[in-house]
């Protein structure tokens, strides 16, 4: 596997050698000095190009970048595939190689750049032939801080959290996998997410980020409620699903408080203990009943 300091010489060199290509900035974690290095970080990389449309249509000049295992464009998938391509303002390969490093490289025409450049503020300039690129502080993740909550956006979380649990007991009583498992890891999860995102902000003055789809929650949780986290995966046996919806209650129910109680929000207890009996009802009912009560 190629280093960094390899890589990065692979990406400026092909840039210093093609005139076509007239700067080059960086973006993602790489540039984030709150994230630790490892080998499966990606190089996000910038191309501001003359023209976008000789990149498109010849992509040997791709190889220089190495061996390509598996590639993906996504702004290709907008088009048709009979139609003749436009030269777009911006357009993304995204690649990985056999040595299992990756790219996720765009380029750019250098009005798109000068439209959109410094809007992403972990953005850190590497070359800049024309002298395009307009000055920028240090890379920092200030826009993904977790945000603070206004009360109602609690409350309606909380809401939204107890209401559909009783989705999800409905689907495991009619034995419908698929849709209990859909409602529970699509809308339940989504909300205890966003109550764990909330806790760890509120513990650090909301100026902290928990990762792209949490993938910080367990460097920021204690190890007791982060234990409670892994248990909310259950699997397809529904006597272990029930053991993971009521674990997950009671997490939330546990950092529901907490954040109420740090940011003088109610918490309404009754919502919790309503339906924490309407599902331990449900959940011992008959698979024949002809009543839910």
């Amino acid at each position: 596997m190629r280093t960094e300091q390899e890589m990065m010489n692979t990406i400026m060199n092909i840039a210093k050698n093609d005139d076509r290509i007239r700067a080059v900035y960086m973006n993602g974690s790489r540039t984030n000095p709150h994230v630790p290095k490892d080998i499966f970080q990606d190089y996000d990389i910038v191309y501001v190009v003359t023209e976008t449309l000789p990149f498109i249509k010849d992509k040997k000049w791709l190889n220089l970048f190495g061996d390509v295992l598996l590639m993906q464009e996504p702004n290709k998938n907008d088009q048709s595939q009979n139609s003749a391509i436009d030269s777009p303002c911006s357009y993304g390969y995204l690649m990985l190689f056999t040595d299992g490093t990756r790219i996720d490289l765009h380029i750019e025409k250098k009005e798109y750049m000068q439209e959109h450049y410094g809007h992403e503020k972990l953005t850190l300039p590497l070359l800049d032939k024309d002298h395009s690129l307009s000055p920028m502080s240090s890379p920092t993740d200030a826009d993904y801080h977790v945000e603070k909550p206004s009360e109602f956006m609690f409350i309606e979380c909380c809401n939204d959290f107890w209401w559909n649990l009783q989705n999800v007991a409905k689907g495991i009583w009619r034995d419908e996998l698929p849709y209990a498992k859909g409602m529970f890891e699509c809308v339940i999860r989504s909300r205890l997410d966003e109550m764990v995102s909330w806790w760890i902000g509120s513990q650090h003055n909301f100026e902290i980020s928990v990762g792209k789809m949490g993938k910080y929650f367990k460097k920021h949780l204690p190890e007791e409620y982060w234990e409670m986290y892994k248990k909310s995966y259950g699997d397809d046996n529904y006597d272990t699903f029930w053991n993971a919806i009521f674990v997950t209650c009671e997490l939330f129910r546990c950092l529901g408080k907490d954040v109420a109680r740090t940011l003088g929000f109610t918490y309404h207890l009754t919502e919790d203990r309503n339906m924490m009996s309407y599902l331990t009802h449900v959940k011992h009912l008959p698979s024949d009943a002809k009543n839910i009560y």
